[in-house]
C-alpha cells in the first residue's frame, strides 16, 4: 500500500476529506518550495501536488503560467524537483503528486522518469495533456514500480470516456470541475454535484475535484459531495503576493489552515 492509498483510508477511517494542496515547484525558489512544502503539512494539507514548470501550460491560467515562469527563470528543472523530493522525504512521508505536460517527461525518458520519481519518493503523476488513450507506456512502467497514474475527468467527459479514465487512474480520478483553465472562479456549477455523483457511480476511486476553487465557502461545498478538493492558484496566487517577503510561508500557512479546517469539517 503506498501513501496515496493509505492516506485515503486514514481519511475515511477518520470521517474526513482530503486537502489537496497545489504549488509550482520553483516557485519563487526551491528553497521555499521546501519550507512551503513542510508548512502545508503542518496547517493540514493531505496531499501535495508539485507543478513541473513548462514553458507552455497550455491547461493553467495567468497565476499558475506566472509561476512557471518565475521557476522556469530560476532554472528549475525536473533532475532538481526529483532532488527536493528526495531531501523532503527525510522530514515528511506526506503524499507528493507531480503535475506535469508530458513535455518534460519525454524529453527526461519514461522510463526513466518512472524509475528516479520513485526512487524519488513521488507517490503518483498527473500528465495533464496525456489522455488514457495515449498513456500506455507511462501506465505500464507506473504500474511495475509502484507509481500512481492520475487522470482528468473533463467536464465534457462522456460516460464512456468516464469509464476509460476511471480505469486508468490509480490513487484517485482529478475531477475538472470546469471548461477551460486553471484559476480562481467566484462559483461554480450546481451541476458540478451530480457530475461527482455519476463518476464516484463508476469507480470505487476516490474522487477529487480542482480547478477554480478559491475561497474557503466553495472549499467546503465541493468537500460536501467529493472525497477530496483540490486547491491551487489561491494558493500560488498568496506566494505571488508576497515574492521577497519574510512572512510568505507564515501567510501560505494561513491559507493552507483556513482550507484545511473547512475542508476536514465539511
Amino acid at each position: 500500500m503506498n501513501r496515496i492509498e493509505s492516506k485515503w483510508k486514514e481519511l475515511k477511517k477518520k470521517g474526513l476529506k482530503a486537502f489537496i494542496a497545489f504549488i509550482t515547484a520553483g516557485d519563487p525558489c526551491l528553497e521555499d518550495t521546501y519550507k512551503i512544502v513542510l508548512e502545508m503539512e503542518r496547517q493540514g494539507a493531505d496531499i501535495i501536488e508539485l507543478g513541473i514548470p513548462f514553458s507552455d501550460p497550455i491547461a493553467d491560467g495567468p497565476v499558475i503560467q506566472a509561476s512557471s515562469n518565475r521557476a522556469l527563470e530560476k532554472r528549475t528543472n525536473l533532475n532538481k524537483i526529483l532532488l527536493l523530493v528526495k531531501d523532503l522525504r527525510k522530514k515528511t512521508d506526506i503524499p507528493i503528486v507531480f503535475l506535469s505536460y508530458y513535455n518534460p517527461i519525454f524529453h527526461y525518458g519514461i522510463e526513466k522518469f518512472v524509475e528516479d520519481a520513485v526512487k524519488s519518493g513521488v507517490d503518483g503523476v498527473i500528465v495533464a495533456d496525456l489522455p488514457p488513450e495515449e498513456a500506455k507506456e507511462i501506465k505500464i512502467f507506473s504500474s511495475k514500480k509502484g507509481l500512481d497514474t492520475i487522470f482528468l475527468a473533463a467536464p465534457t467527459s462522456l460516460k464512456e470516456r468516464l469509464h476509460k479514465i476511471a480505469e486508468a487512474s490509480t490513487g484517485f480520478i482529478y475531477c475538472v470541475s470546469v471548461a477551460g483553465v486553471t484559476g480562481a472562479r467566484n462559483s461554480l456549477a450546481q451541476s458540478l454535484k451530480r457530475r461527482v455523483v455519476d463518476i464516484k457511480k463508476l469507480t470505487d476511486r476516490p474522487v477529487a475535484v480542482g480547478f477554480g476553487i478559491s475561497n474557503i465557502q466553495t472549499a467546503k461545498w465541493v468537500a460536501s459531495f467529493a472525497d477530496g478538493v483540490i486547491v491551487g492558484s489561491a494558493i500560488v496566487k498568496v506566494i505571488q503576493d508576497n515574492l521577497e517577503k519574510k512572512d510568505l510561508i507564515s501567510k501560505v500557512g494561513k491559507l493552507v489552515k483556513d482550507l484545511a479546517s473547512a475542508i476536514h469539517k465539511a
